[in-house]
């Protein structure tokens, strides 16, 4: 394997948006996308009630397909990876602060970058390493080599974790894609049944290309259709991903 260059396969999948629950869903969505829009709450009916009622919209999405996902495994380590995370109520916070109106702990608290994973974790009273990553638009790239990084360190299964949602209107002018509600987990190991390969390299487009859908909804459209390649350009780099034999 090239120093510029992962491998992996996926023991399990799934996925959830607004619309989009089962898998005969996806595989439509995947033969024909189109703009998923609704805010429509999925269950989550495996995770406390208590617990269940702190988490927003973003982090439903995403504790409802990692527990699809992890479908009881108990301590594997996990990669959430959001670009935008909980930035909603980051905004209403800061709204509140230049109200000097009282901020709330509970909503600051899960307003930072790992409350999904942590509410995963508490939920499970599960011990085992989990992160919280963003990297821009290449976020999901760089969460599936943090993933493989655990694997080459002797995990034997890492739970991976995609999601994000439209951005607040105030973010309107500085929106580079299609931002959309969506979430999907992986359940990640050593490359043997249809691998999957991710190689990157320096090579920028000219002008990297706006309007497009999410990173993460690209990488879910290459896995859904079996065969097919996916070239991004994100973050200065050209990213490769391929079904590999």
């Amino acid at each position: 394997m090239r120093a510029n260059e992962v491998k992996f396969s996926v023991a399990r999948h799934s996925a959830w948006a607004p619309g989009l629950e089962s898998a005969d869903d996806w595989i439509a969505w995947a033969r024909q996308p189109h703009p998923i829009a609704g805010d429509t709450e999925p269950g989550v009916r495996q995770m406390p009630p208590m617990l269940r009622r702190r988490a927003g919209f973003v982090g439903k999405m995403a504790l409802e397909v990692a527990f699809q996902c992890a479908d009881g495994r108990k301590d594997i380590p996990a990669v959430f990876c959001s670009r935008h995370g909980e930035v909603a109520r980051a905004v209403d916070l800061l709204g509140d602060l230049a109200q000097q109106a009282a901020l709330s702990p509970t909503s600051f608290g899960l307003a930072v970058h790992n409350a999904s994973a942590g509410l995963f974790s508490i939920a499970r009273a599960d011990r085992a390493n989990h992160l919280a990553l963003a990297a821009g638009a290449s976020s999901v790239e760089h969460a599936v080599i943090e993933a493989c990084s655990l694997l080459a360190d002797g995990a034997s299964e890492v739970l991976l974790v995609v999601y994000d949602n439209r951005l607040p209107e105030v973010f309107a002018d500085f929106e580079d894609c299609d931002e959309q509600p969506y979430a999907w987990a992986w359940l990640l190991v050593p490359a043997h049944v249809n691998p999957i390969s991710l190689s990157w390299s320096g090579d920028a487009a000219p002008v990297e290309a706006t309007g497009q859908m999410p990173g993460g909804l690209e990488v879910l459209r290459f896995y859904l259709q079996a065969g097919r390649t996916l070239e991004r350009f994100a973050d200065r780099r050209r990213w490769r991903w391929a079904h590999d034999a």
